[in-house]
């Protein structure tokens, strides 16, 4: 089994986005603008509701899906279909707004931590007008896994360790694993071998990725090959592990919108504008 490496090496930026939240750019960013088919990852974390209070009030989307998934915190998402939902820690929200869709997202609290992802997932050109549609999936729906001696695996897509996540029918086949591993803890995760593929540490000050030391709010770009191998350091880690299927279609990106094409990007601003979402 050929086993992936690291290519790049990203530090996230700090930004903003919503109506103020403060946040870390990770992809989506001047030093990695995409990895086909990941558009964007964003992770927010405070435990200051200055940072987050104001949080996303209603905005479009079209032609990819976003993918939130929180760790601390509650918010509610709403849209303008009538759909309502909790946002609770550990749970992950895969939302497919294809050919238009207003939602919001708002924070349920006023104190304490704040702390989660959010990652565009692009759509191939044959999906992107596709019916809106959303994966609401609460915690306890989550596998968790322990394929090694100290090694923790929450699947979200993908399949791992006889689990298969509760994300299903996204067309890019993801994988998405939030690995938990302990100091000196090894384990090799399997990737289907044509996907792009990347790792992020967020928890623990470093881990061991494909051999080499990633530290904490690093993004690893990986080679392609059949797995990689994840382990811990001096300090238990945890890390994201994510991989799409590559769509290599030509990129048309507009703030919230994303196309093939110019002219597709000023038809969804206009129907965005004449209310059609």
């Amino acid at each position: 089994m050929s086993e992936r490496r690291i290519l790049r090496r990203i530090r996230g930026i700090d930004t903003a986005d919503g109506a103020g939240v403060k946040l870390k750019r990770i992809i989506g960013q001047p030093g990695l603008d995409m990895l086909d088919p990941f558009l964007l990852l964003d992770e927010f974390r405070s435990d200051s509701a200055d940072d987050y209070i104001a949080g996303f009030p209603e905005h479009p989307h079209r032609g990819f899906e976003t993918v939130t998934y929180m760790l601390a915190g509650h918010m509610q998402h709403g849209d303008n279909h009538g759909n309502r939902g909790d946002l609770v820690p550990g749970s992950v929200q895969w939302m497919t707004a294809g050919r238009g869709i207003l939602h919001s997202e708002m924070p349920q609290q006023e104190n304490g931590l704040m702390w989660g992802f959010q990652l565009w997932v692009n759509l191939p050109a044959s999906d992107k007008m596709t019916a809106p549609r959303y994966q609401d999936i609460g915690p306890e729906r989550i596998p968790v896994v322990h394929p090694a001696d100290g090694v923790t695996v929450k699947v979200i897509a993908g399949e791992l360790a006889d689990a298969t996540g509760p994300v299903a029918g996204i067309v890019t086949a993801p994988v998405y694993l939030d690995i938990a591993v302990e100091p000196g803890a090894q384990v090799e995760i399997p990737l289907p071998a044509g996907h792009h593929a990347f790792a992020y540490v967020f928890e623990g000050t470093d881990a061991q990725v494909a051999g080499d030391k990633l530290a904490r709010s690093e993004l690893a770009v990986l080679s392609t090959g059949e797995s990689v191998r994840i382990g811990g350091s001096e300090a238990p880690a945890r890390v994201l592990l994510v991989a799409g299927r590559p769509l290599g279609e030509s990129v048309a990106r507009y703030g919230p919108f994303v196309m093939n094409t110019p002219e597709q990007i000023h038809e969804a601003i206009a129907d965005f504008r004449a209310g059609k979402f």
